[in-house]
């Protein structure tokens, strides 16, 4: 099979790079080497792991960069966490559709501080893949759709791209129709 590329960025196999994706992630990868061999890892500057930046130095379309947001709420006393994964021209649809199957009175962030303690990833490049047990991940549908989709790999100086029909095996996933919503300006 082989390697999900894109122009102008040099893909590697992942399962032989592990070093370029957080501690937390490699240890997934390691658990699913199936899942793993489908994915291919990017070295890229720090300075470029936010979306906007990288898109506009490699070329790339927005609705095939995924991004990662952390989100939590509570009900009875529980806290409920999430990562919402959602093509990058969206927004994920925290206050409605998350929240919902969530099942919480009210959705927000997960405080930055805290997601990057509890994943054990930078802030900027958060990753579906490795996430702590329990947490739920919600992607959105029409990122399965895409040949190849970038996301974070829980460091800033790499990102992963997945086939997005692959985010379907992702351990946990819930492929949620609508999880984005269009940006409004």
């Amino acid at each position: 099979m082989p390697l999900p590329a894109l122009p102008g960025l040099t893909s590697l196999p992942l399962p032989e790079r592990l070093d370029l994706v957080a501690a937390r992630a490699a240890a997934a990868l390691s658990a699913d080497p199936e899942f793993a061999g489908r994915l291919a890892v990017v070295e890229i500057d720090p300075a470029l792991a936010d979306t906007e930046a990288l898109v506009a130095a490699y070329d790339l379309d927005l609705a095939a960069s995924g991004n990662c947001v952390v989100i939590s709420g509570s009900r009875g006393g529980e806290e409920r966490i999430a990562a919402c994964v959602v093509p990058a021209d969206t927004r994920a649809d925290v206050n409605n559709l998350a929240k919902r199957r969530l099942d919480v009175r009210k959705a927000s962030f997960h405080p930055m501080e805290r997601a990057v303690a509890e994943t054990g990833m930078e802030y900027g490049g958060i990753t579906p893949v490795g996430l702590p047990a329990g947490w739920r991940i919600f992607v959105d549908a029409a990122l399965t759709g895409q040949d190849v989709v970038v996301i974070g790999s829980g460091l800033r100086r790499s990102k992963l791209l997945i086939p997005g029909a692959a985010f379907a095996d992702l351990p946990g996933a819930e492929i949620v129709d609508g999880l984005g919503r269009p940006v409004t300006t």
